[in-house]
């Protein structure tokens, strides 16, 4: 019998009174970046054809992907997010016309894990073209990655704050990148280790990751989402926890900020409140819901 790929989550038993889940990309190692302009747009721009407005689809992409409110979201949806931005947008509009991927659309917001294995078994069902040249412009970018991201440590600070944080806290990643992307990248840094689950996109949304990770489990303001991305405060906030925000372009700032000061504050039941609400306040500053060019 198949077991589903959130059973780790369904069965993790929880030894400590707090919880820290946890994102990874552009969150625990400075690699979003180097994902997003060297693997994931160059395949759009390849696999889409859209050689010709090779400039406005990097810059769409970047602003979706890294500059932001959408920054960090599942790679579909972020797919569809870029040609609806290129869309709205006159000048490339005039050159090419800008894909249009309503299944795409509709599969994203099915409620279904997003990952290329689900995706596999939509293109099964339904046979579509689009949901076809996804699944290969996926699967490309997860080859590019491969080969491409390595060498890319995680940031100051990380490494002392979960050594400080595992005493008194479960601790699990909480991400929407590609499972075995994760337990590449967190075991070629030796950091696997202090994550009782490594939680990537096939388990769910991290919506979902905090659910059934620590729903039910903890006291309240026991439980804590570290991360880099809107969605990571969305998760966090749909499972009544509290979140702590890594900045984007701050980000050894900020995981300084929490060994010294954050970390102490949560245990203390001295996190939630005025010093969280400054924190994202702080973050959601760095990342507009308006492209510079509009």
């Amino acid at each position: 019998m198949t077991t589903s790929p959130q059973e780790k989550l369904l069965n993790f038993k929880h030894r400590h009174s707090f919880f820290v889940g946890i994102d990874s990309d552009g969150c625990v190692f400075d690699s979003m970046e180097i994902k997003h302009k060297e693997c994931f747009i160059p395949n759009i721009i390849k696999v889409w054809d859209l050689q010709a407005i090779s400039k406005y689809v990097r810059t769409a992409s970047e602003f979706v992907n890294l500059y932001s409110k959408w920054r960090g979201i599942n790679r579909f949806p972020a797919l569809a997010k870029a040609f609806e931005v290129l869309r709205d947008w006159p000048e490339p509009c005039r050159r090419v016309r800008i894909p249009e991927v309503p299944t795409l659309d509709a599969w994203c917001n099915s409620g279904q894990p997003l990952s290329n294995a689900t995706l596999k078994a939509e293109i099964a069902r339904t046979g579509d073209p689009i949901l076809k040249k996804t699944l290969e412009w996926s699967e490309t970018c997860n080859r590019t990655i491969e080969d491409m991201v390595r060498g890319v440590p995680p940031f100051p600070y990380f490494r002392e704050s979960v050594e400080k944080v595992r005493a008194k806290a479960d601790i699990i990643c909480v991400s929407a990148t590609p499972g075995d992307a994760l337990e590449r990248e967190w075991a070629e840094h030796d950091i696997a280790k202090y994550a009782a689950v490594i939680a990537g996109q096939e388990m769910g949304s991290k919506k979902e990751h905090l659910k059934l990770a620590a729903g039910g489990k903890y006291e309240k303001d026991h439980v804590l989402m570290i991360g880099d991305a809107p969605g990571d405060c969305a998760a966090a906030r749909a499972n009544g926890a509290l979140f702590y925000p890594i900045n984007p372009g701050h980000e050894e700032e900020s995981w300084e900020r929490f060994f010294k000061e954050a970390a102490d504050r949560f245990f203390e039941g001295a996190y939630a409140g005025a010093y969280e609400s400054a924190r994202v306040a702080e973050f959601e500053k760095l990342l507009p819901e308006k492209p510079p060019w509009k």
